[in-house]
């Protein structure tokens, strides 16, 4: 996301249409891109009413006044332009590094700037928390970029680790693992989001589309987890540091260590099953190469999609019963139809029965 780094006013340009005036070119610095845009003065005084009336307060630096008779002066006078240029740029820079984030915040401000809303958490480049359609999708994707940037990082580890820089290769593991975490709160964000869009009325395509998108990244985010976690041991034997990591390609502890840990091996006892009382934690090969802040960042990393699945969970289930209210609705309107139809019925057969009775009598 785009956190604005500084904003300059680069030049000025006269627009005949519709009719003649001055527009200012005001360059925009983020920390991934940078993009400009064209305001006139006017545009300016409206911010600036708007800011005031949002806040309840102006901004630190003054707007520029208006210059008396400025309609019958020169819209080409260079002085009455680079003094107006310098405290617009004055005023909008003062926006951006005051102390207080209620005017860079406003919306208006976001706007006037081009600012894309809807992917911005925050002019201070904080994660997004509300997706449109687009929005989340732009999310998506730069997830996405961020967990190639772990794997970079995890591939840089290897290279300095086989190199025999150890402080080069932990400062590379330490930046995978922030990223990593990053990622990880931001996924989570992501699968409230396409929560509150299915209830705006995603299709359920759509739906199970986007829900594959995030369980993907969760697969990823869990795979890289388990490589960031575990310091790379190199097998004595000769393993290949360029294959992938996995538990079995750890260096396994010797057997007199593994003995002093877990006891003998060949120790019979007895397997008894109390009712009640709690079974003792299994070992697996997945917890096994993992530390403290492994076995940690594991747990949080399921317990994240447990919390995802019950939000898609939660998803259905409303599904399911606005269908089941539609449905109780519909028998209802059935049941009142039959019963109409029904009560006609009795209507025609006591019409019968006193005309059957009036042939009779005829007869």
């Amino acid at each position: 996301m785009t956190a604005i780094q500084s904003v300059h006013i680069s030049g000025h340009q006269e627009r005949l249409e519709p009719k003649t005036h001055t527009v200012y070119q005001i360059d925009i610095q983020g920390n991934v891109r940078s993009w400009s845009i064209w305001r006139r003065y006017s545009e300016f005084d409206d911010l600036h009413v708007e800011l005031v009336k949002g806040t309840g307060s102006p901004p630190p630096v003054p707007l520029p006044p208006k210059h008396k008779y400025s309609i019958l002066r020169s819209h080409n006078n260079p002085a009455l332009l680079e003094e107006r240029k310098t405290g617009l740029e004055a005023y909008l820079r003062a926006i951006i590094g005051a102390k207080e984030d209620k005017w860079r915040e406003a919306f208006v401000f976001k706007e006037f700037l081009g600012i894309p809303v809807g992917r911005q958490g925050g002019v201070g480049g904080g994660p997004p928390t509300q997706f449109t359609l687009t929005s989340w999708l732009d999310e998506h994707q730069e997830l996405q970029n961020r967990l190639r940037d772990v794997r970079a990082d995890i591939n840089k580890r290897e290279a300095l680790s086989n190199q025999g820089d150890v402080s080069a290769s932990h400062k590379s593991n330490v930046s995978a693992k922030q990223k990593l975490a990053g990622v990880l709160s931001r996924i989570g964000t992501l699968g409230k989001g396409l929560h509150d869009l299915a209830m705006n009325g995603m299709s359920e395509g759509e739906l199970q589309r986007r829900t594959d998108m995030v369980a993907r990244l969760q697969d990823d985010c869990e795979k890289l987890g388990k490589m960031v976690t575990v310091a790379r041991q190199f097998n004595r034997a000769g393993t290949d540091p360029t294959a992938p990591y996995s538990p079995a390609s750890m260096n396994p502890a010797s057997a007199s260590d593994r003995e002093a840990l877990l006891g003998p091996t060949n120790t019979f006892t007895r397997v008894t099953r109390v009712f009640g009382q709690p079974s003792k934690p299994q070992e697996t090969e997945v917890t096994r190469p993992l530390d403290d802040l492994g076995l940690f960042g594991l747990q949080k990393t399921q317990m994240q999609q447990q919390d995802d699945q019950l939000s898609q969970l939660t998803t259905i289930l409303s599904r399911q019963k606005q269908l089941g209210h539609a449905i109780n609705s519909e028998i209802n309107e059935q049941i009142a139809v039959l019963d109409g139809l029904a009560n006609d019925v009795d209507n025609v057969g006591d019409k019968l029965s006193k005309a059957s009775r009036q042939m009779h009598r005829l007869g």
